[in-house]
């Protein structure tokens, strides 16, 4: 290698002045030419030479790694002779820069010698592959380092989320730079640790360091972030004292600090001061009027720029695009005569926000090169118009076409598996994010933590979440929310706790979780809590807690977070009034309708709020005025809006009314009504008793039949004693299997209503007993369940009259003999084991299997009901099942097997 050297400075030596100004010339212009990415060029210039050294050799093989050429540079690298320590170095970082981390080492280790620039150049090859483990051995035994080892170590465990780990090694360095800082700043930022990134940043002021343009910056991030427009004053004092305010970009950073925190005062007296404006400045004055709804400011600061570029036009697009003004966002999108990428996807957006997703398409497939922004717009507007599925084949798409999605697709992709359910293809999703290592971004790890949750895969949850490296607060947010919608309100309040910080979304998450469960009485104590904490509550979690009022049926309670809405000035949010309306009708209050009144603008939810409120409090005519209200205001209505003037009809008696709304729902507007529509026209006409037009409905209706609509309709018959068609209606609710006591207790209803009370008596001993464990009293009127430790009192007619508590009954009998003997009883109630009578039995038999020797002794002895012997009994079934019932002069017994007789 010596000899090599010397030959070379021998060669070297022995130019002219002349030739060795034209070579190093000619080494800076295959620099220059590789930089701008003409590197075919730079090769022929490069083979053009008739002389070259060593910097010619190692500035074309640094060309061809800066352009993503390896191949090339490794075969120029082997047909070196005079390979340096740079030459080696050079392709090192080459290999490093694109991931071939494996092509690194195994160079790295062939090197013959190997100075502080080569260990760096294997570091950043392991940092930038996620291998701190491989990267930190290496730093630990550099025979020299400098303060770009500690740098890359430090940026390494920044950009894994290891922060802490950072900071260590950070505080251990002996010298630090600017960059130093700066990865230090951004590493606290990037775990949402605000307050300790400014903490770091007063540390490196006050150690006598001067702050650069980067750095500045970075600190106005954390700033921005703190919300707090003193410490942007006094960045802004610092960036004077340093010479920096007339910088364009620590200007513009401050002008964006400005308006994220929402001082737009400041900022456009700031902006007006600025003695240079770039593109940038523009673009952040019209984002902040455009997100504040002032489209006017917003508009006039656009006409006010003398360029209009790229980022200006895209960003008033999107500020049309806001307002629903999507003519005007084309228009200024048409003025351009070549829209570039960045334009077209600002368009893709904006049709997308708007609903209309066909010319949103339209754009995204004109695009001549998609970048990764416009197949995250495209992805992001089908999920957000709900064609997540037609958004996960484009996600497919996107991965077989060679490239990388990024974080933003990766979102809207687990996003559209949460709508659909689809946890198999939110899995293959996940796997994709770890191949890319995507997996500790913040944004995509909350998408998984939603992902899972919505999909009810509670173990991946947990799993993601312990795994995260970063964990923001929203991470934490997200968990609480995923555990109380799987009802795990146990576990959601024991993250709530753990929480280093929490927010007003924390405390919303926690308020919802137990005003969805049910506890109304609990959400209010953490509201309380929440307030001493000096926290203000947000429009989510009023409407949590409205909803909570509207459980308690605490109308009190609801007229004060109505006050609590005024003082905080959100009575104009729409979600809100809603809210309100809906409270002030469950309470039985009729200020929902002033509540509804006073609603600024009002959608097609606060119509049937109101709609719905009324119908359940009896408000017939009102529901049908405010109806015809509505559809002259010009909104049209839904499903939910017929389901409440359907109910106020039935509830008021219009019947022809009701057939009218009834059949304008297809007619009219196209809507296909559902099984629970028809069950309001059932109930419509089972009221007026139109009992055979109810039954006929049922049986031509194109959908199929639950239990409420039956039961409607068997209610009913009970009213009108239509014995026929509730015989009918009862076996159909037995047939479907129908669960809770209601569909034994309607019939039992049915049958004491008529007058026949054996019927009513084989009934009642099943009504309510749902725990595998009966109790029939000696007195035949009384039934109970042991398990809730309450009886049933039967008056004589056969109807359920009043509970009564299991206090003083005295068991007596075998319990056995259910599986040995014979078990009997009469309509009168008479209980026997065996032939002994007994004060009450106690059995493991399910009412299945009860009910199904009730209605065979019935089908038997009465001819009133179908054979469920089959259907309810199993072959394995041991037990012997016997009932007596008294009646037409005969008694029915059954007997071992399954067998009876008169």
């Amino acid at each position: 290698m010596i000899i090599r050297r010397f030959f070379h400075f021998r060669s070297f030596s022995t130019l002219s002045p002349l030739q060795k100004t034209h070579l190093f010339q000619c080494n800076k212009s295959i620099l220059d030419l590789s930089k701008l990415g003409r590197v075919t060029e730079a090769r022929h210039l490069f083979d053009s030479m008739p002389h070259r050294d060593p910097g010619s050799w190692n500035s074309m093989i640094s060309g061809y790694t800066q352009n993503g050429l390896l191949h090339e540079a490794q075969t120029l690298f082997n047909a070196f002779q005079g390979k340096n320590v740079r030459t080696w170095t050079i392709l090192l970082t080459g290999y490093s820069k694109f991931g071939l981390v494996d092509e690194a080492r195994d160079l790295f280790e062939a090197m013959p010698e190997r100075n502080v620039v080569s260990w760096n150049a294997m570091i950043s090859a392991y940092v930038q592959n996620s291998d701190l483990r491989s990267a930190r051995k290496l730093f630990d035994v550099m025979p020299e380092r400098n303060v770009v080892s500690w740098n890359s170590m430090i940026t390494g465990y920044c950009h894994c989320g290891m922060t802490r780990e950072a900071y260590e090694l950070f505080e251990e360095m002996g010298e630090r730079n600017s960059v130093s800082w700066m990865v230090m700043v951004s590493g606290f930022i990037e775990i949402s640790e605000y307050v300790e990134a400014w903490g770091v940043f007063l540390m490196m002021v006050r150690s006598g360091v001067r702050p650069d343009q980067a750095v500045l910056v970075v600190a106005l991030s954390a700033v921005m972030k703190l919300n707090d427009v003193e410490l942007v004053e006094t960045l802004r004092t610092l960036a004077i004292k340093t010479g920096y305010e007339g910088d364009v970009v620590v200007g513009t950073a401050i002008l964006d600090a400005y308006t994220r925190i929402g001082s737009l005062d400041y900022a456009v007296k700031f902006f007006e001061m600025m003695p240079e404006r770039n593109e940038y400045s523009w673009t952040t004055m019209i984002s902040a009027f455009a997100q504040c709804h002032s489209l006017d400011n917003a508009i006039a600061f656009y006409e006010r720029d003398p360029v209009k570029g790229v980022a200006t036009r895209a960003t008033v697009i999107t500020a049309y695009a806001q307002k629903g003004m999507i003519y005007e966002a084309r228009h200024v999108f048409d003025e351009i005569p070549n829209p570039n990428v960045v334009m077209r996807n600002a368009m893709v957006a904006a049709y997308a926000q708007n609903g209309m997703i066909e010319e949103a398409k339209d754009i995204f497939l004109h695009i001549p090169v998609q970048n990764a922004a416009s197949w995250a717009a495209m992805i992001s507007g089908l999920v957000q118009n709900g064609h997540s599925r037609e958004a996960l084949e484009l996600f497919a798409e996107l991965h077989r076409s060679g490239n990388v999605p990024n974080h933003s697709s990766f979102t809207s992709a687990l996003f559209a598996c949460s709508n659909i359910g689809d946890v198999e293809v939110g899995r293959q999703i996940h796997s994709l994010t770890i191949k890319t290592r995507c997996q500790f971004n913040s944004f995509v790890g909350n998408g998984l933590i939603s992902m899972y949750g919505k999909c009810k895969s509670m173990g991946d949850v947990s799993q993601v979440f312990s795994t995260m490296r970063v964990r923001d607060i929203v991470s934490w947010n997200s968990l609480i929310s995923r555990l109380s919608q799987n009802y795990m309100l146990d576990d959601a309040l024991k993250v709530f706790e753990k929480m280093p910080k929490r927010d007003v979304v924390s405390w919303t998450a926690i308020i919802s979780a137990y005003e969805q469960a049910g506890q109304g009485d609990v959400a209010f104590k953490f509201f309380l809590e929440m307030l001493a904490r000096g926290m203000s509550p947000n429009q989510l979690t009023l409407t949590s807690l409205l909803g909570a009022c509207a459980c308690l049926g605490a109308a009190k309670l609801g007229e004060q977070i109505h006050s609590l809405i005024y003082k905080l000035g959100i009575n104009s949010c729409l979600s809100v009034c809603n809210a309100l309306i809906t409270m002030y009708f469950k309470c039985g209050s009729l200020d929902g309708l002033c509540a509804f009144e006073e609603t600024p603008d009002q959608d097609i939810v606060t119509w049937n709020a109101v709609l719905c409120g009324c119908a359940q409090n009896g408000l017939g005519i009102e529901v049908i005025e405010i109806f015809e209200q509505m559809k002259a205001s010009g909104i049209f209505p839904n499903e939910i809006s017929f389901l409440g003037v359907l109910c106020a009809c039935g509830h008021a008696g219009f019947v022809d009314k009701g057939w009218a709304y009834f059949n304008s729902m297809s007619k009219d507007y196209g809507i296909t009504p559902l099984v629970c529509h028809y069950t309001c026209m059932v109930d419509l006409l089972g009221r007026a008793g139109q009992i055979s037009e109810a039954e006929a409905l049922i049986q031509n209706m194109p959908v199929k039949p639950d239990s409420v609509i039956l039961e409607a309709l068997l209610d009913a018959c009970r009213i009108h004693r239509n014995m026929e068609v509730g015989q009918r209606i009862a076996e159909r609710l037995f047939q479907i299997g129908a669960e809770g006591s209601g569909m034994y207790v309607l019939p039992s209803n049915v049958y004491a209503s008529q007058d026949k009370m054996s019927e009513a008596a084989i009934l009642e001993v099943v009504i309510n007993n749902f725990d595998d464990r009966f109790i029939l009293g000696e007195e035949g009127g009384i039934i109970g369940d042991t398990s809730s430790d309450h009886l049933w009192c039967i008056d004589p007619s056969g109807l359920i009259l009043s509970l009564w508590t299991l206090s003083d009954v005295e068991f007596v009998g075998d319990p056995m003999c259910w599986n040995t003997g014979i078990f009997s009883a009469t309509a009168g109630g008479g209980a026997f084991c065996n032939g002994q009578k007994i004060h009450s039995i106690e059995t493991n038999l399910g009412v299945r299997r009860l009910w199904a020797a009730a209605v065979d002794v019935c089908h038997v002895a009465l001819g009133i009901a179908e054979s469920y012997w089959e259907y309810c009994l199993k072959p394995w079934d041991m037990a012997v099942v016997a009932l007596i019932v008294e009646e037409a002069g005969g008694t029915v017994t059954c007997m071992d097997g399954g067998k009876f007789c008169v």
